[in-house]
């Protein structure tokens, strides 16, 4: 009996100690305090690990376009020049009173107020040389887990707020932005989830969610998670907002400071996502006094070509979609081959077909085992006899009725012919020199040619022969020991020139 009491004395205490813990966790309020809970459900883009999923069929033409030669630059840590270093944000009970907010520039693509914004909250850049610039206010409701942002915000004497855009994000359920919307950032998506904070990377030693950052250029699209562009670009092999990227699983973190590692570790399991336009691969976070500003620039020393672009369709919810690249180039008369594959969150039995816009229309695409992240793959080639261009189809259908789809934009370009003249002859002056020369061209184009003779007469038209040969029949005048530079040219109906030379000389 004794033992049984002790036992429930025991037992109340350990209850108690963790409703006092919990509490103690859950009254963390103020800025930049420790976040107890994870922002977003497991299952949203942001906490989702990335390392096994494929790669975008365009990942090496975005990367391309993205600066590959520049560091990572951390945009956060202390202090530098009187402002911290970062994007602040303050956590705040759920009795803290709301305040109007009044929208100065894209009040059609934000939350309406009031929201729980206290007099201290702390807008970014303030106390520096730029802090007329973006100004973000980050402001987490942790007892109701709702995050509330600003952008360009300034506080009133009334105690409101203005502010070019705002948005209210429920951190308990999967929701988006309505599309095309903005938020406080360019991509319509939440800024404090993507931000490395201290108590995780630091305290905690692991970082398990994506990061944000920036890149100077971006297309006039968006990619899920995303739901809103900033850009009036056309050009497909610029970044969408929303793109996400991957630090390469062979990248060699084993040289960089103890902070470094675990951010990298992170980026290779979680990786990052484009969320506004700014400075190329500045890396989002949070400032903090007890950052190693000098650790942290070891960053540097990774730089844009060591990362690869996920294919982001794989983090859409029953996600079925073709992966092909949006463009490709082919060579008129060579035979073209590219390949391809699907994912499918819901099908198990498939049927696919391709038409490449040669006049058969639909045509059976047989499908294999996919690999990694795929659930089948495919292999298109085709050869066209004619340069231009051409939109190659895919379809794959599942048992369910369901059809994925994709195009390639496909140039053909035409290849030029090649002539062969031969080698260096030698032919005695006033006998007639003759040969036969070909020329070789994969297309079916229409050809005509012309020779010089290298004695100062005028260029004579050849006579092209079904089998892509021509006749040379000329007499080489004297004196001994001249030599004649013969110049053959070819030239097709799309432009194309084929050139070659040979010596004769005069005996």
């Amino acid at each position: 009996m004794r033992a049984a009491a002790l036992a429930c004395v025991l037992a109340a205490a350990l209850l108690l100690a963790l409703i006092l813990a919990g509490s103690a966790r859950a009254a963390a309020y103020g800025d930049g305090a420790a976040i107890p809970f994870l922002l977003l459900p497991a299952d949203n883009p942001w906490n989702t690990p990335v390392d096994s999923l494929p790669l975008d069929p365009d990942s090496a033409d975005y990367i391309e376009r993205m600066s590959p030669e520049t560091g990572l630059h951390p945009d956060f840590g202390t202090v530098w020049e009187g402002a911290r270093i970062g994007i602040p944000y303050i956590v705040v009970p759920g009795t803290q009173p709301k305040v109007p907010i009044h929208f100065t520039a894209y009040g059609s693509e934000s939350d309406p107020g009031p929201y729980p914004v206290p007099s201290n909250a702390p807008v970014e850049g303030t106390g520096g040389p730029y802090e007329d610039g973006d100004r973000h206010v980050l402001v987490l409701d942790a007892d109701h887990q709702m995050l509330y942002e600003l952008y360009h915000a300034y506080r009133q004497a009334d105690g409101s707020w203005n502010a070019d855009s705002g948005a209210v994000f429920d951190l308990t359920t999967n929701a988006l932005r309505p599309d095309g919307w903005t938020s406080a950032d360019a991509a319509g998506l939440p800024i404090l989830p993507g931000l490395a904070r201290y108590d995780e990377v630091v305290g905690e030693g692991v970082l398990d969610h994506a990061l944000r950052f920036t890149v100077a250029d971006t297309q006039r699209a968006y990619v899920y998670p995303a739901t809103h562009f900033a850009s009036d670009s056309g050009d497909a092999d610029l970044p969408p907002m929303g793109l996400r990227v991957r630090l390469r699983a062979d990248f060699d973190v084993s040289g960089f400071p103890p902070v470094v590692q675990t951010i990298l570790k992170g980026l290779k399991r979680y990786g990052m996502m484009v969320a506004d336009n700014g400075a190329d691969w500045y890396v989002g976070g949070a400032p903090d006094a007890r950052w190693d500003d000098e650790a942290l620039h070891a960053l540097v020393g990774v730089t844009g070509g060591d990362f690869e672009v996920v294919d982001s369709r794989a983090l859409l919810p029953s996600a079925f979609y073709v992966s092909l690249p949006a463009t490709a180039t082919a060579r008129e008369g060579v035979r073209w081959t590219r390949a391809g594959g699907f994912l499918d969150g819901a099908g198990a039995l498939w049927t696919a077909t391709v038409d490449y816009a040669a006049g058969a229309g639909d045509e059976p695409l047989a499908l294999t085992a996919g690999g990694e992240g795929q659930s089948g793959a495919f292999a298109l080639s085709r050869l066209w006899p004619d340069d231009g261009r051409r939109s190659v189809d895919v379809s794959v259908t599942n048992e369910l009725a369901r059809t994925a789809t994709a195009t390639v934009a496909v140039t053909v370009r035409n290849v030029a012919p090649v002539v062969a003249g031969g080698r260096d002859a030698k032919v005695r002056a006033g006998t007639r020199f003759a040969r036969t020369c070909s020329f070789r061209d994969p297309g079916a184009d229409t050809w005509k040619g012309w020779v010089s003779y290298g004695e100062g007469t005028a260029r004579q038209a050849l006579r092209l022969r079904a089998g892509k040969t021509f006749r040379l029949s000329h007499r080489f005048a004297g004196p001994r020991g001249r030599r004649c530079t013969v110049t053959l040219c070819v030239t097709d109906d799309d432009g194309g020139r084929g050139m070659d030379r040979f010596v004769v000389r005069v005996r």
